[in-house]
């Protein structure tokens, strides 16, 4: 049986090496103090929510976090599902899913008009998951970003 809670700042280290291997799949380098610093300072200034996934022997296996902004043509809240990851030993299962529902669950409760999403182009296994929970690939817009 999977348990998925919300994080605390007490659960940095648990998070910490979840969020590192995160980082490495997008090709970064291990870099476990960064990953540490950086989630405790989102959990302790509040300005992300974590989900946590752990499985039967307490072992945290997953998390999905997301970020509050706005979306000022329609005047509400909105989250960025920004991090999305299952420990590779325990994908195949429903970890993501219920990660998923999880961030969707808090994002209704506080009113939140949508959940907004980016993954990579080559990362079809993701973007099958995302469809088949309803999910839909913006076709309208092009997104930009610029590099500081």
């Amino acid at each position: 049986m999977i348990i998925i809670r919300q994080a605390q700042e007490a659960d940095t280290d648990a998070i910490a090496p979840l969020f590192d291997a995160y980082r490495q799949f997008y090709g970064k380098p291990s870099a476990p103090d960064v990953a540490a610093r950086f989630i405790g300072e989102r959990l302790a200034n509040g300005e992300s929510a974590i989900f946590l996934a752990f499985n039967n022997a307490g072992k945290a296996v997953g998390f999905v976090q997301l970020y509050p902004t706005f979306s000022s043509v329609s005047a509400a809240r909105v989250y960025v599902l920004n991090d999305l990851f299952v420990a590779p030993e325990a994908r195949r299962g429903t970890i993501a899913r219920s990660l998923m529902a999880a961030a969707a669950r808090f994002a209704r409760e506080r009113g939140a008009l949508s959940l907004s999403l980016s993954t990579g182009k080559t990362n079809s296994m993701a973007q099958a998951l995302y469809e088949s929970e309803g999910w839909v690939r913006d076709e309208a817009y092009y997104h930009y970003s610029l590099t500081l």
